[in-house]
């Protein structure tokens, strides 16, 4: 019989295979789990122990998850699968299409209240820590400028976004800072930047035989919330070349915040990230906000969540006291 908090997970891409992962590092959990569109014949889990079902089968397990952790793509998975299951499970997700998180927000919050559930949106580690930064930045230092800057290395979700359109069979998207805007911040400076000026986007394409390459390298380009505002490169390749030299999902980037206080005294604040596995690191995230969602929702807090609502308490295995002690 399954002990801990029972986590299902939803989608066995490559965030579903970390997560997977990511409970077998937290012994107050288990995987109740797996539920793929792929159907159970076309998955192979990494523990004995994970057993897999057909999505549609997961209402049925209404009453043996407590947190199910949705693991679908942000542009065409998670707008419709939020919602849906938020009206069954308590969920947590990264849906990362930052424009449009307030609308994604409102309609999960909308489902979890009259269900009664609680669901964790918009986490990771941009959106997600990310935020949390930006805030603790203007909140310290209300005089002053954040500027967020990410990679070199490759997006999730840009690279799923590619993946959605006709004629692609595989992609990746590298997020690559541009020096310059990085070294004018850290020095103090507070300049202002379009997205052009911040980021470059370099992309690899796998197209299908006899695809329209231009008409793919249009509508990438032209694609808006991740690739109109920038300067983007799209370069076609084989199976082979994907399989040889993108295999690994590195990412990370970091947070600034230049300020002055009220003597004209100069602070610059950072956060980075190294990430040799960016999927891998965004579900150990997700995984410490279902631990989060599932105390909220044993205290009868209902609704969307985010990660300004959430205590740091919330996602530790540690007990208050202990927190208290001994990283107080």
């Amino acid at each position: 019989m399954a002990t801990g908090i029972r986590i299902g997970i939803v989608g066995f891409g490559n965030i579903g295979r970390a997560v997977e992962m990511a409970v077998a590092q937290n012994p107050d959990m288990t995987v109740a789990g797996i539920f793929t569109r792929r159907g159970p014949g076309g998955v192979v889990p990494r523990y004995d122990t994970s057993k897999v079902y057909d999505i549609a089968a997961a209402e049925a397990f209404r009453d043996e998850i407590d947190v199910a952790v949705l693991c679908g793509g942000s542009a065409t998975d998670l707008p419709e699968q939020g919602p849906f299951f938020a009206a069954i499970f308590n969920t947590v997700d990264s849906f990362d299409t930052h424009a449009r998180i307030p609308e994604y927000y409102a309609s999960v919050d909308r489902a979890a209240k009259q269900a009664g559930t609680t669901c964790v949106i918009s986490t990771g580690w941009d959106p997600g820590l990310f935020s949390l930064m930006r805030v603790m930045g203007e909140s310290v230092l209300p005089e002053g400028t954040s500027y967020t800057f990410w990679g070199p290395g490759l997006s999730q979700g840009h690279s799923d976004a590619i993946r959605r359109i006709a004629g692609v069979i595989d992609a990746r998207q590298y997020t690559i800072p541009i020096e310059g805007a990085v070294d004018r911040v850290r020095s103090g400076e507070q300049p202002s930047f379009t997205a052009r000026e911040k980021h470059f986007r370099d992309c690899y394409v796998v197209a299908a035989d006899g695809a329209d390459q231009d008409a793919i390298r249009r509508e990438i380009t032209e694609m808006p919330h991740y690739f109109d505002e920038y300067d983007t490169k799209v370069t076609f390749i084989s199976r082979d070349e994907m399989k040889e030299k993108h295999a690994v999902m590195p990412h990370g980037g970091f947070v600034i915040r230049t300020g002055n206080d009220d003597a004209g005294n100069k602070s610059v604040s950072e956060f980075s990230l190294k990430l040799e596995s960016n999927p891998g690191f965004t579900a150990s995230i997700l995984v410490a906000y279902a631990r989060a969602a599932y105390r909220l929702s044993r205290e009868g807090r209902t609704g969307a969540k985010t990660v300004f609502d959430i205590a740091p308490a919330y996602l530790s295995m540690k007990g208050r006291e202990e927190l208290i002690r001994d990283q107080l």
